[in-house]
Formats: structure tokens, C-alpha cells, sequence
């Protein structure tokens, strides 16, 4: 059997997606910081996302499904949930430190952990993942002791993004293993587009929003094009990841990427956590780095894309 291509394997969508996700959420960070207008700098990377996608299938670079009505019908809910998830995670951003948003999600592959089990024929993790999770949870704790800027609305939008965040890992998954598409490209666009229309009558409605763009200064532009610039590989990344891990992985996998987050983010911020808080957050990565993926049961209708990766650990060693 012929070997597969590089960009078929798990090893490089998860490579991907950590090193886009890590560097995306302090580019965003900054973006807002830059210019404050958090719908339009979403708008811009999902519509921009968009555009990239389909120049470049015009060219006949990548592949991209064509738009079409029924596809859209099936993806529209996808695009709502990605853009709920991903304003949040922006809003929560505008009003706490990076620190306090990992809080929330170091926890999240617990609930996930069991949401696959109930909805996507996973078995539940062994006893060396509970570990691993109950791991996650307890650093967590430990972290949200030494918060250096605790601020209850910055916790009220990291709640609001819990919820949907959880929803978004199951219920995506699920659109990969019902909806046939020709490409990843093709979910890539798919969800960008959709997702973008809604936002323009977001924030042209927002006076504060443009009056913050007519005030945009040159970096602030370029802090906005380096958004949209990762925002495509993250997308991308993300969908080819998702289509070869189970739910909880991806969950898992996503928050292993967040030690060079907060590398960065320490580097440029003066708003951080302790040593204690830092030393929490490392425990949380150790965890997740043993942590195996539950295989899917016998009687599942549920599939991935790759099944090298049952019963091992997500990274290679």
C-alpha cells in the first residue's frame, strides 16, 4: 500500500492546528487591542477566509466545493454554531486576560469526553485518561487561584463560550461523518461564508465599531490582515484535524497547543498569571499529553478518516 501524502496524515493536521491556534488567539488578542472592533475583525477573517479559498481554487491550486443550495441548507447550522463559538471566544477575550479564558477551556474534555459517548458512539475514556482529565480539572483549580485580573463580566462571556464551545466539538463532528464534501477546502469555505453574512449587519450597526475603523492606524490594519492570515490556516487545520480525531481528542489536542500561547502571551502582556498560576497551566499540558483516545464502540455508525490513532496517544513519542 502506497504511503499517504503528508497532508493526509495526523501528524500534520495536528501540527498545524496547534501551531495556528496557538499563535491565532494572541493575534486576535492583539487585533482588539489594536482596534476595537471585535465584529468586524471576525468578519474580516471569516470573509477573507473565504475569498483565499475560492482564489486559489480558481487557480485550480486546492480543491473547494462548489456553493451549493443544499450543501448550504446542511452547513448553515455548522456556520452558526462556528460563529457563536468563535465571537464569544473573541468577546471573552475583549474583557479577560488569556489566562482566565484557558481556565475554562483546560476543562473542557470532560464534558466532551462523555457528550462522545453519548452522542457519537465512543467508548468511554480508561482509567488512565479519566486520570489524565481529572488532571486537567484539579490544574484548572489551582490556576483560577492565582487569576491576576479576576473581572466578572470577562468570566460571564468565558461561561457563554463554555456552553457553546462543548456543542460546537460534538455537533461539527458529527457534520463530518453525515455530510459528504469533496474537500476539507470545501468545509472551509462552507463555514466561512455562511458565517461571515450575519456579522456585516453586526458591526456597520455599531457606532463605537466604526468610529474604532475610521480610527485605524497602519498597524492597526496589519494586525488585522496577520488575523485573517491565520484565521485561513487555522480553518483549515482545524477541519483536517477534526476529521481524523474523535471529539474529545481534538478537545484534548487543542488545549496541548497553549503552552506557546502563553509563552507568547506572558512575552507581550503584563496582565498574566503568577508562577504558581504558570505551573498549574504546565500541569494541565502534561496531563493532556498522556491522555489516549477512547476507540468508537461496536455498534457505532460513526467513523473517522484515519483509524491509525485508536487506543494511542494523540502526539507521537
Amino acid at each position: 500500500m502506497d504511503p499517504k501524502p503528508i497532508y493526509a496524515t495526523t501528524p500534520f493536521a495536528v501540527g498545524g492546528y496547534m501551531l495556528c491556534s496557538a499563535t491565532l488567539l494572541i493575534a486576535n488578542k492583539y487585533a482588539v487591542y489594536k482596534v476595537a472592533a471585535p465584529s468586524f475583525i471576525l468578519f474580516s477573517q471569516l470573509m477573507g477566509t473565504a475569498i483565499v479559498v475560492k482564489s486559489f481554487a480558481a487557480m485550480g491550486k486546492i480543491e473547494c466545493d462548489a456553493l451549493e443550495m443544499n450543501k448550504s441548507k446542511k452547513f448553515l447550522p455548522v456556520a452558526l454554531i462556528f460563529l457563536s463559538t468563535i465571537f464569544a471566544n473573541m468577546k471573552s477575550l475583549q474583557y479577560a486576560n488569556v489566562e482566565t479564558f484557558m481556565v475554562f477551556r483546560f476543562s473542557t474534555p470532560l464534558v466532551v469526553s462523555i457528550a462522545d459517548y453519548m452522542f457519537l458512539g465512543r467508548k468511554l475514556p480508561n482509567a488512565r485518561s479519566w486520570m489524565c482529565l481529572f488532571a486537567l480539572l484539579v490544574g484548572a483549580f489551582g490556576y483560577a487561584t492565582t487569576d491576576s485580573s479576576f473581572e466578572v463580566k470577562g468570566y460571564t462571556f468565558c461561561a457563554i463560550w463554555y456552553f457553546i464551545f462543548c456543542m460546537d466539538q460534538i455537533y461539527l463532528k458529527h457534520v463530518i461523518n453525515t455530510v459528504k464534501m469533496d474537500s476539507t477546502w470545501g468545509r472551509v469555505f462552507y463555514s466561512n461564508f455562511l458565517a461571515s453574512v450575519p456579522l456585516v449587519f453586526t458591526f456597520i450597526n455599531d457606532a463605537d465599531e466604526i468610529q474604532a475603523l475610521k480610527e485605524m492606524s497602519t498597524s492597526a490594519f496589519m494586525a488585522v490582515f496577520l488575523s485573517v492570515a491565520l484565521g485561513v490556516g487555522m480553518s483549515y487545520f482545524a477541519w483536517k484535524a477534526r476529521s481524523l480525531l474523535s471529539a474529545a481528542s481534538f478537545t484534548v489536542v487543542g488545549n496541548i497547543c497553549k503552552i506557546l500561547t502563553i509563552a507568547i502571551n506572558v512575552s507581550l502582556w503584563d496582565k498574566h498569571a503568577s508562577s504558581v498560576g504558570i505551573a498549574c497551566l504546565m500541569f494541565c499540558l502534561v496531563a493532556a499529553y498522556f491522555y489516549q483516545q477512547a476507540p468508537l464502540r461496536a455498534d457505532s455508525k460513526d467513523s473517522d478518516d484515519h483509524g491509525d490513532i485508536e487506543k494511542k496517544n494523540l502526539l507521537p513519542k
